[in-house]
């Protein structure tokens, strides 16, 4: 590993806890010096002498000078996160007690760890793979159930254990074709050619799922950009209040109300949407201002991931609608046709008007009826028929490039494997295979590669 060659001997610390006053505030310390750097400040008792995963109460002082009232949670190496002497500080969330603390460690030996450096550690001293370890970035930054799970499944190595499973199935066989080479004179085969074919095969389908699982790993990990698009006073506004339930956009009966985007956010069964609430389209208006917010909602449709256009059942006609559906269909535009205003008459009423247009929703904002139905089908449009919590889904974007780069190293060995190319070869192609699939766990990488992925990570992770 890079991190032995490099012989990591210092010891760093760092606050685990965010900035600004709280309750408490807990103080990360890891090295080889962190207990013997953590007891010189700790005379209530001798850190040295305790056992691995104990809690000890007492006073932090720096000399003569009591800093803090202190819990002490001690993790002999290697049973801690990094692999190293750690020691947690849980001490009172007073910005100044943390600062006092951190000057006393950085007096002691102990420096400033980087952002990600605790994580990293992890990484070099084998606690988790490269994979793992960006997981517990994608967990600290989770704002969804449907996020936290993805990414707590990956951290627990469910991706990397199907990575694995690829890798040593490669190996076996590229050892015996390797073998196949010591013995090239007396040609033999020890590797089953035909085996090894159906072998590839079905890496390359799971390496195509794996693959295409990423569009749902974007809307996980990043939501669903919503437009709410429609003509003025089509009710955009009061569909966003009752979406969101708050007065979050101005109402009245004005048309031009809303004269620039606004955007939230809703939780939909774990799934985030961003919601944007857009000044009402019309082609002609003198209002300057309401120009520029029209313009924006033109672009903010052009940039979502899908469009929910809303009209209004009672003023607008069938072919009006028609003419705005050929639009979205012309321009590839994902959309959701939402009728609303849809309680001054029965239901049947308003179907019976629209029904050579599938798919329309009825909804009444106002009245929120068919809300549930409008939610129902965005989450449907986001996830497809996916099941969240039994698949694999790949979220990150380093993956899917190493991916596409195994899936070509694969056609590549399986057309050599058809086309009988001498195994020399075949193994070269089946090297570059595992080189990038160790590129995606750890196995293979650079020091500038991996200063770049903890680069991200807050400050004491």
């Amino acid at each position: 590993m890079l991190g032995k060659l490099q012989g990591w001997s210092d010891t760093i610390a760092a606050l685990a806890t965010p900035q600004g006053i709280g309750a408490i505030g807990v103080i990360r310390v890891s090295g080889k010096e962190a207990i013997n750097i953590v007891n010189d400040l700790f005379p209530s008792k001798d850190l040295e002498k305790q056992p691995s995963h104990t809690l000890h109460v007492g006073y932090l002082k720096d000399g003569d000078k009591t800093i803090d009232e202190v819990v002490i949670s001690l993790f002999v190496a290697p049973k801690s996160y990094t692999g190293e002497n750690v020691i947690e500080i849980s001490c009172h969330g007073s910005h100044y007690v943390q600062q006092q603390i951190m000057h006393a460690l950085s007096n002691h030996g102990a420096r400033l760890a980087k952002p990600g450096e605790f994580t990293q550690r992890a990484f070099l001293n084998g606690k988790l793979d490269l994979a793992q370890a960006e997981a517990v970035a994608d967990l600290i930054a989770s704002n969804t159930e449907a996020s936290k799970r993805t990414a707590l499944k990956h951290m627990r190595g469910g991706f990397s254990g199907i990575l694995k499973e690829l890798r040593d199935q490669l190996i076996k066989f590229s050892a015996l074709i390797e073998l196949e080479l010591d013995f090239s004179q007396e040609d033999v085969e020890f590797a089953d050619r035909i085996g090894l074919l159906t072998l590839l095969e079905s890496i390359e389908k799971q390496v195509t799922q794996l693959l295409q699982s990423f569009a749902l790993g974007n809307v996980i990990k990043n939501g669903v950009q919503v437009a709410i698009i429609g003509k003025p006073n089509a009710g955009k506004s009061t569909l966003l209040n009752t979406l969101l339930n708050e007065e979050r956009a101005i109402v009245s009966d004005i048309a031009g109300t809303t004269r620039d985007t606004i955007e939230e956010t809703l939780n939909i069964d774990g799934i985030l949407f961003r919601l944007i609430d857009t000044a009402g389209i019309r082609e002609h208006t003198s209002d300057i201002i309401e120009s520029i917010g029209v313009e924006r909602s033109l672009e903010k449709m052009r940039e979502a991931d899908v469009v929910v256009y809303l009209f209004d059942v009672n003023e607008t006609s069938p072919e009006d609608l028609k003419s705005i559906v050929e639009e979205f269909e012309n321009k590839h535009i994902k959309y959701l046709l939402i009728g609303n205003k849809a309680d001054l008459q029965p239901l049947e009423t308003y179907a019976s008007k629209f029904n050579e247009i599938p798919r329309i929703i009825f909804i009444s904002a106002r009245e929120n009826r068919g809300i549930d139905s409008l939610k129902r089908q965005l989450f449907v449009h986001a996830i497809g028929n996916n099941n969240l919590m039994d698949d694999t889904v790949v979220t990150n974007a380093r993956h899917v490039e190493a991916l596409e780069k195994i899936r070509q190293s694969l056609q590549d060995i399986i057309e050599g494997l058809n086309n009988k190319i001498p195994g020399d070869l075949l193994a070269l192609d089946i090297r570059r295979c595992l080189h990038y699939l160790g590129e995606i766990t750890g196995e293979i990488t650079n020091e500038d590669q991996l200063d770049y992925i903890f680069s991200k990570f807050c400050i004491g992770k």
